[in-house]
This record gives structure tokens, C-alpha cells and sequence, in this order.
């Protein structure tokens, strides 16, 4: 033991400065670690944040208020398509023109039948008969493509043309 005694003294001072070489290579190593985790940190903050300089929390608690209100606009717009949808099916899609000419001494098929239909079939025909001196015009009720009382050839062929455009065809 008095060997390692001896050996210790002898040396303690190369000892001693091996080791403030090694603390001051550690020194060093935590230093350069401590400068690179500082320069990563500045890095992810600038890649996390918003534009308008909040950090990546706020960034998303602003994302999350806007998904919130977008979920509350589709549902208001859901119920509004639900009205419109079934106030559709009651307006006129089904419009058709049939032109011809009633009378011999008249030409170039001043005479003209227009159906108005909805889907249902339910609308109306106005029929329009010139002459040289007079035109009259005459209105009939239609309830699911059928008209109150009987129909000429050109108001059936307007309810038929009407009908099938309100139907997409």
C-alpha cells in the first residue's frame, strides 16, 4: 500500500492536470451541446410559427376555432339546402313554346301555346290565338299533367314538352 502511496504523490500533479483536461474537454462538449440545442430550438420556433408571430399552440387553437366555424357554417347551409330542395319541387322548371298558325288568313305562326310546369306536373298553359284584328289569350289549370277540360293538339304537346323538361329530359 505504501507503494501506491508513493506512486500517488509522485504523480499527483500529472494526475491532477489529466484530470482539468478531461473537465475542460467535457466543458467544452456540454458547451457545444448547450449552443446546439439552443440554435435547433430557435429553428423549430421559427418553423412553428404562425404568421401573425404566435407559436405553434396558438397556431393550432386558431386552425381548431376556424374548423369549429366551418362545421357550424356546412350545418347552417345544410339546413338551408333542405328548404331550398323542397321549395324547388314546387317551382317551374318545365317551360315549353308551341307556335302555330290558327288561322288560314294569318301566317308565320302568331298563335303559341306556353305550359309552365313544376315538377309534379302541377302549372299552368296560356294559349295566345291571333288573328288579323284580335289576339286572345286563355289560361287553363294543371294538376299533376293533366288540364281542366279538353286540350287542343298544340296544349297537349306543350304539357308533354314542359313535363319531361321538368323532369331533366
Amino acid at each position: 500500500m505504501s507503494d501506491l502511496d508513493a506512486l500517488v504523490t509522485q504523480n499527483a500533479a500529472l494526475v491532477i492536470g489529466g484530470l482539468v483536461v478531461a473537465i475542460a474537454a467535457l466543458a467544452l462538449v456540454v458547451g457545444l451541446a448547450v449552443r446546439r440545442a439552443r440554435r435547433l430550438e430557435a429553428h423549430v420556433e421559427a418553423l412553428t410559427r404562425g404568421e401573425d408571430g404566435r407559436d405553434l399552440a396558438g397556431v393550432l387553437d386558431a386552425h381548431l376555432a376556424r374548423v369549429v366555424a366551418v362545421g357550424r357554417r356546412q350545418d347552417e347551409l345544410d339546413a338551408q339546402a333542405v328548404v331550398l330542395e323542397a321549395q324547388t319541387g314546387r317551382s317551374v322548371q318545365g317551360v315549353a313554346v308551341v307556335r302555330f298558325n290558327t288561322f288560314e288568313d294569318t301566317g308565320g305562326n302568331q298563335s303559341f301555346v306556353l305550359a309552365l310546369l313544376d315538377p309534379a306536373g302541377n302549372g299552368v298553359v296560356l294559349n295566345s290565338l291571333h288573328a288579323r284584328n284580335q289576339t286572345r289569350l286563355y289560361a287553363k289549370a294543371v294538376r299533376a299533367g293533366s288540364a281542366e277540360g279538353a286540350l287542343s293538339d298544340e296544349e297537349a304537346e306543350a304539357i308533354r314538352l314542359a313535363a319531361a323538361r321538368a323532369h331533366g329530359r
